[in-house]
């Protein structure tokens, strides 16, 4: 189902069709939606990462169909399992605010190549599965509702389902790397074009692709330039970086030496203009759900520490957060970032 953007009617009467998340950006959107959009990412700083899929119900962390030992059609099978009984959208949006959080990513198509929205473009997705749910949808309104900016990752350099898509050990051709862009280019458009408005698109595993010898014919900037053109506020990162055009970079809980490979600094010493979008997580194991973490989730003085450290930097920081097998949030990480934000709002975030 198409979500229009919302619009607020000023006191002129003329309809502003500024995103709800750019309200206080909307004389700027106005004349630069992207800058608009960058100045508010740069002032927003903290954000909730949510990961959620299939994996979930394994407890093995979000890379377990990657790293091997298991059939993929023993994994495409779960989705005969998945309900996401207990995903509950507006509940994530209010815990991000309570969190004093002003963005959430979700992972829309994760390395394995489910999606959690629904899409045209392949079978193994959400809304074919036992839940029959279009996830993304659903927190698309709730971010739209509450003014929250929501930002897509999407796994581009590895796709564990397609059968041209990039994985470890697969040696592509032009052929296949062409017709995986088609795919690639169908689903951004379903991003771009059926959630309302989105405040950025991370594109995960982008050095992977760049690491190929036919990385020339994924044309990574035509992608960008491609996102732009739908939606001229949406932000897009390539990881660490590239092909330095992007519009802002991420790393680890750590940015990466200024002597380490190519690949893994990427542009993150050459665009020091851009934002610089931190990661961490509160399992430390993975970043998806796993069950060897339960009871040894970071606590609020472990976040608190890193985010001052971030701030220092004049960074964002993102905390991701794994959702239980059945969507619901992981109580650890409620009680902790919940205090962190209570700390937020008495003190300011850290100086």
């Amino acid at each position: 189902m198409k979500r229009p953007i919302s619009v607020l009617v000023p006191q002129d009467n003329e309809i502003d069709a500024t995103p709800t998340y750019l309200f206080d950006y909307a004389s700027l959107y106005r004349e630069d939606a992207r800058l608009a959009g960058a100045s508010w990412f740069r002032d927003a700083r903290y954000g909730l990462g949510i990961h959620f899929g299939l994996y979930s119900l394994l407890g093995r962390g979000e890379r377990v169909l990657c790293e091997g030992g298991l059939k993929e059609s023993e994994y495409r099978a779960l989705t005969d399992l998945f309900t996401c009984a207990r995903f509950d959208a507006l509940e994530l949006v209010e815990f991000a605010i309570a969190s004093g959080m002003r963005y959430i990513r979700f992972t829309a198509r994760g390395e394995d190549g489910f999606s959690l929205f629904n899409t045209s473009r392949s079978s193994f997705n959400s809304a074919a599965s036992k839940a029959r749910r279009d996830l993304l949808g659903e927190l698309a309104s709730a971010c739209e509702y509450h003014g929250i900016g929501l930002c897509v990752q999407y796994s581009l350099g590895t796709d564990m389902n397609h059968e041209q898509g990039p994985r470890p050990g697969r040696d592509l051709t032009v052929a296949d790397l062409e017709r995986y862009r088609e795919f690639v280019y169908g689903q951004l458009e379903e991003l771009l074009t059926q959630y309302g408005s989105l405040a950025a698109i991370c594109l995960e595993g982008a050095d992977q692709v760049g690491s190929h010898a036919l990385a020339e014919h994924f044309e990574s900037e035509n992608v960008i330039r491609y996102i732009h053109h739908i939606q001229p506020q949406v932000l897009v990162s390539l990881g660490q970086g590239l092909v330095g055009s992007e519009d802002f970079l991420c790393c680890g809980e750590d940015a990466p030496a200024e002597d380490a490979p190519e690949l893994e600094r990427g542009w993150i010493h050459r665009n020091t203009g851009k934002t610089l979008e931190y990661r961490l997580s509160m399992g430390g194991k993975a970043w998806g759900y796993h069950v060897e973490s339960a009871g040894k989730h970071l606590r609020e003085d472990g976040v608190w520490s890193q985010l001052a450290k971030v701030c220092k930097a004049d960074g964002n920081l993102l905390v991701g957060t794994a959702l239980m097998p059945d969507g619901s949030l992981d109580y650890e990480d409620v009680t902790t970032l919940v205090d962190v934000g209570k700390r937020i709002e008495d003190n300011g975030f850290p100086r």
